[in-house]
């Protein structure tokens, strides 16, 4: 082989060193971008004096594993980040002493003890209602406030599945490009496998997901429970629905080939900001709006209890002071009976802050499943009605085997909660035997049931609330905790792929010196080629 066809090997490999270097730099910003290195071979047609040089290709940085590492590393810190900037909204609202649930609670039973000292006094009288309507217009508030998160959640989940149909697309749509562009070239499109990529660590941050390759080209890209979002240029579509059980929190369903939509359990989806959305309101929204429902309940229906028990200024029995909201149950909609249910508060003080799940089994049998701790037990129906956790329920239709029914006993409960009375001369605050315009020994009675553990039969009504507000607050301070770890976890992994993918301007710069370098000698190599020729001519001449 001449120097000349050595020389412009040469000259083709350094200009294509220069090229993949350049390519490099002005990537440096690049997201997703891997460095690209040269890959030189000799030529191996040109027997023993050698051949020149040979471009084999341009091999793409990328290390597998240690994207795999990142890309779950990203979407469990997505999920805590979600988590957090959620809960921190409710840990907020519930640690305001000035204007807090707290702070009004305590006014109220300062102005029934006020009550207590002045029974007959019209302004004490009006003190106390006054200060019941500021209370109640809390719960309320807070109550309103936490059902606009829930449908916060519902928009936000919405959105991530929109987006995660999205990258399924593109995704799907790069397998077809990246199989379509080796069997053109017979050469990697380092270009589409970095987009490929990039989407996938972008899914990654909206969903966790798990990525194998198939046939040595195309991702097959699946969720926790092994269904397909993409399998190779084919994706499948989730989609935001309401839920089977509770129509009020959307859920998410996959649609299968055939165009079936299928709701899928929440502990499916654990990463990713749709996994934070569920975690959070599944472990907290839920709790909390049920604490708060409960201590409405516990409150107002034991208040109610003992205001009965006394006589108003005109020596008529107490009525009830406060008026309460119901529980709710909602139908499975997959049930094949007619039946429904209607509730009430039975007793206040056994109302819990747990869900529960009804299922009949035949007969008067119901099971009793509580989705908080998992119990389940029997209960029988007497005359239509189920009792249990502090609630009445009324049958209404025919159920049949196996059908099911959602039961929240405080979820909504705070919304229902109201002033009874607005007539202060209704105020039973004389004993209910014998007393008179001047007697206090209900209001006493009264005042006496902010001490005694009325919530749920284990803590007083500052209790519950401080309950409520340290639960929120330690979940809060572990995932906060969580959080800085996680994404000290990621920091360290991005640094490690940046070190093994990642363009380093300082290395790239030498290289191009280098290859620039490696250029000028082969144009050498030509030069000397010539002068050779030169030579040999004019000896022959």
């Amino acid at each position: 082989m001449s120097l000349y066809s050595i020389g412009l090997s040469g000259l083709n490999a350094a200009q294509s060193a220069l090229s993949t270097t350049s390519n490099n730099i002005t990537n440096v910003y690049t997201e997703g971008y891997n460095r690209q290195l040269i890959q030189l071979g000799e030529n191996g047609s040109g027997g023993a004096l050698g051949s020149g040089v040979n471009v084999n290709g341009v091999q793409r940085q990328y290390n597998a594993y240690i994207g795999t590492q990142l890309n779950q590393a990203n979407s469990r810190e997505a999920a805590l980040e979600t988590y957090s900037q959620q809960i921190s909204q409710i840990d907020d609202l519930l640690a305001d002493g000035d204007s807090g649930l707290n702070t009004l609670m305590q006014k109220f039973f300062s102005s029934v003890e006020d009550l207590t000292g002045a029974p007959s006094d019209p302004a004490a009288r009006e003190g106390m209602l006054g200060t019941s309507k500021s209370m109640v217009a809390q719960f309320r508030a807070y109550d309103t406030y936490l059902n606009d998160m829930r449908d916060g959640v519902n928009g936000q989940l919405e959105s991530a599945v929109s987006q995660v149909n999205d990258l399924s697309e593109q995704i799907a749509g790069l397998n077809k490009q990246v199989s379509l562009a080796r069997a053109k070239t017979g050469e990697e499109p380092n270009a589409l496998l970095d987009q490929r990529d990039n989407l996938v660590s972008q899914l990654n941050k909206v969903v966790d997901v798990k990525v194998a390759v198939q046939d040595g080209a195309n991702y097959q890209v699946s969720l926790g429970n092994g269904l397909p979002l993409v399998a190779g240029s084919q994706a499948f579509e989730l989609a935001a629905v309401e839920g089977r059980e509770d129509p009020t929190n959307l859920t998410v369903a996959y649609r299968n080939a055939s165009g079936n939509l299928t709701q899928m359990e929440e502990s499916v989806i654990q990463g990713g900001e749709m996994g934070g959305m569920l975690g959070f309101r599944s472990e907290t929204l839920d709790r909390v709006q049920n604490q708060l429902g409960q201590l409405s309940v516990s409150l107002a229906g034991s208040f109610n209890q003992q205001h009965r028990q006394g006589v108003d200024l005109e020596g008529n029995a107490g009525e009830a002071y406060f008026d309460l909201g119901s529980p709710t149950v909602f139908g499975d909609r997959q049930n094949a009976g007619t039946a429904s249910f209607s509730g009430r508060f039975d007793e206040p003080s056994e109302v819990t802050a747990d869900d529960y799940r009804l299922t009949f089994q035949g007969g008067d049998r119901y099971q009793l499943e509580n989705l908080t701790s998992g119990d389940r037990s029997t209960v029988t129906a007497k005359d239509g009605k189920v009792a249990f956790a502090g609630v009445e329920l009324t049958l209404k239709g025919t159920p049949s085997r196996e059908d099911s029914f959602l039961v929240q006993p405080a979820r909504n409960a705070a919304t229902g909660l109201d002033v009874a009375l607005s007539d202060t001369t209704k105020i039973a605050a004389a004993d209910g035997t014998n007393g008179g315009v001047g007697d206090n020994r209900n209001a006493l009675a009264l005042l006496d049931l902010q001490n005694q553990k009325l919530v749920g039969g284990k803590a007083s009504f500052s209790g519950g609330f401080a309950s409520m507000i340290s639960g929120v607050g330690n979940r809060a301070a572990i995932t906060d905790a969580n959080l800085a770890t996680q994404k000290g976890l990621g920091e360290q992994l991005y640094t490690y792929q940046q070190a093994d993918s990642g363009v380093n301007l300082d290395e790239e710069y030498a290289n191009l010196m280098r290859y620039q370098q490696y250029f000028a000698a082969n144009a050498k190599v030509i030069e000397a080629g010539t002068s050779t020729l030169d030579t040999i001519l004019g000896i022959r001449s």
